[in-house]
């Protein structure tokens, strides 16, 4: 079984995953009790409070005629009054019609069910009223006043103050019934305001949660980008370096060993052709053209040994390497290459100059196969704190966004092992800029 690397970690996602979940469900369940105690509110306060409002009002109505009855009442005692009683029948009978119907109405708003007796006790005693009155009428119709007047004296008063006591009562009762349901619609908002204080409360605490976990888990993953940044650079600089000493050791080996062998091969057909001295003879032809063959096979020996790694770099420095290397450069591309140099020269370290190096043919070989330029500029600066190099074109420019192909990513790579910094910039002409500034202390820059 294959074990899990150091540098392998779990991915967050189904934490995160699970987290979410969580948190909708707790959304989606607050959500609903919250719904529900709502709505139960709402039926609070379409069922009790705003029908007992109606019923108080009611009972406000059923108050106002009872009071009406008892000042009709007292006129009807009054002796100084010049009207018999039956004058007052039109009145009270329009005070009946309106009692007994706010009376129908309130019975069906009300909202205390459990007053149902006392509702009907209401409801027997305006009519027991109603049936005493016409009694008392018929005794002052029959020529009866006086008795009539004592009936209304002693029952008929005594069930107005009656009726209207339990009226009182019922308003109480009502006013009592209101105080509780606002007393439990406080109640209700209260748990709610609660809750959602505890809902956003568990929310910070899950997202305070959630954000600890995620700056724990990007610390730590960062940690090891950074890590493996780290050795990927000292890889990028061991193979580097391992590049340059095999192109070392290979231009050794073309310049020394094929180089001689070449040496001798000419000196020994020079000589072969000094004995044919006859210009005439087929094989004097023949040994010109092999001598001719062994020397540009030579110059081409040098050449590749000089572009593996160019000897002059070890022996006089780089600004002797450049000016070598561009006439080679121009003969064999046919770009026409434009050298500036400017700032008092200074001797660069030896890993400075060949990573220098590296970057100018890089960037020169991509202005030969990319640019469609004939022309191309290498200007190399010395500031005081750093040394710049450009390479310029009047090219096509960038086809893509730059930064993508091997050899960008090697000439960053070097700058990276400088301390370097290399940019890549689009000319207003249309071409491209590569840059490469590094710093001029030698040991600033890695060996």
């Amino acid at each position: 079984m294959a074990r899990m690397g150091p540098t392998q970690r779990r991915s967050p996602t189904v934490r995160l995953l699970a987290g979410l979940a969580v948190t909708l469900s707790a959304v989606a369940l607050y959500s609903g009790y919250t719904v529900r105690q709502l709505h139960g509110l709402e039926q609070l306060q379409a069922g009790i409070i705003d029908r007992n409002r109606a019923d108080s009002l009611l009972l406000l109505r059923i108050q106002n005629n009872l009071n009406s009855l008892g000042l009709a009442m007292r006129d009807m005692l009054d002796g100084s009054e010049p009207y018999p009683l039956t004058a007052w029948q039109a009145q009270l009978r329009r005070i009946r019609t309106d009692l007994e119907d706010a009376v129908a109405r309130e019975a069906r708003y009300s909202s205390l069910p459990a007053d149902a007796e006392q509702k009907q006790y209401l409801t027997g005693s305006v009519q027991q009223f109603w049936d005493a009155l016409g009694r008392i009428f018929e005794l002052a119709g029959s020529g009866k006043p006086a008795e009539a007047r004592a009936l209304i004296r002693l029952s008929l008063q005594a069930r107005q103050e009656a009726l209207s006591s339990a009226v009182a009562r019922l308003l109480v009762q009502n006013n009592e019934t209101e105080q509780q349901a606002a007393s439990r619609v406080h109640e209700v908002y209260a748990g709610v305001e609660r809750n959602v204080y505890l809902f956003v409360a568990a929310m910070l605490a899950l997202i305070l949660l959630t954000s600890l976990y995620l700056v724990h888990y990007n610390r730590r993953l960062f940690q090891e980008v950074d890590d493996l940044s780290g050795r990927r650079s000292e890889l990028a600089q061991q193979l580097i370096s391992m590049q340059e000493n095999t192109f070392r050791s290979i231009s050794r080996e073309l310049h020394d060993d094929f180089g001689q062998i070449l040496t001798a091969i000419g000196a020994m057909l020079q000589r072969a052709g000094r004995r044919l001295s006859n210009a005439a003879d087929p094989a004097y032809a023949d040994v010109r053209e092999v001598q001719e063959i062994v020397q540009s096979t030579l110059e081409k020996v040098r050449s590749l040994s000089h572009a593996l790694h160019p000897v002059v770099l070890d022996e006089v420095g780089f600004e002797s390497a450049v000016d070598q290397y561009l006439p080679g450069f121009q003969k064999r591309t046919g770009v026409e290459v434009i050298y500036e140099k400017s700032g008092t020269g200074r001797e660069l370290d030896r890993a400075v100059s060949i990573h220098l190096y590296r970057v100018m043919q890089e960037a020169l070989n991509n202005v030969a196969r990319h640019s469609q330029s004939r022309h191309a500029s290498v200007r190399l600066r010395y500031l005081p704190d750093s040394v710049v190099l450009e390479v310029e074109d009047n090219g096509v420019g960038f086809k893509s966004p730059p930064g993508r192909g091997m050899g960008l990513v090697s000439m960053r790579e070097r700058a990276g092992l400088m301390n370097g910094r290399l940019d890549v910039e689009k000319c207003d002409s249309g071409g491209a800029l590569v840059r490469l500034t590094v710093p001029a202390a030698p040991e600033e820059a890695h060996a």
